[in-house]
């Protein structure tokens, strides 16, 4: 079985071809889920912000310039839905289970959870732009020609934004007393 581009699926879909959107779904709904969570930390936000982020997007795939890359796009549309949610929420907090590694003590595995959520709550902090290059190089391991790629802006931009968005959490944390090692 051979893959399609975004492109052939994107054209498939508006044609009619319902599977091919599906399958659009299937090949980003992962890395959409991952990056919402970063930016809400809160799974059930991420899921729905996912959810909503692809139902807007096949209702609106009509206005989709092909010129264009769809997952850019679609990128966008789950980016703005997440923003959404935090501003509709207040900040909270919770520990994330998957930080902790099962060979270290209690007392590590508690102090690495609470940097975990403190680095969490850090990156709701920032600003847009600031929490999306942190999570897409530090999370997604994209590099900065990726990065660039996505956001449509110059590698030496995506650097600098990543400079002053490491810069920023850094402050954040001192200020919520998290110091370097």
């Amino acid at each position: 079985m051979t893959t399609e581009d975004d492109a052939t699926l994107v054209r498939r879909s508006l044609d009619g071809d319902r599977d091919a959107f599906g399958e659009l779904v299937l090949r980003y709904q992962d890395l959409l889920f991952n990056v919402a969570l970063r930016m809400t930390n809160d799974r059930e936000d991420a899921r729905d912000a996912t959810q909503s982020a692809f139902l807007k997007a096949w209702r609106k795939l009509g206005t989709f310039d092909r010129r264009n890359k769809f997952f850019s796009w679609l990128y966008r549309i789950l980016v703005n839905e997440t923003l959404n949610r935090v501003r509709r929420r207040r900040v909270q907090v919770p520990l994330d289970e998957n930080m902790i590694a099962s060979e270290r003590s209690p007392d590590e595995q508690a102090e690495i959870a609470e940097t975990g959520a403190l680095v969490e709550a850090g990156l709701v902090r920032l600003r847009r732009e600031h929490r999306e290059v942190i999570v897409l190089r530090h999370f997604l391991g994209m590099s900065h020609g990726e990065i660039g790629g996505l956001l449509h802006l110059p590698e030496k931009t995506v650097k600098s934004r990543l400079y002053t968005a490491r810069q920023a959490l850094a402050q954040v944390l001192r200020r919520r007393g998290v110091t370097s090692a």
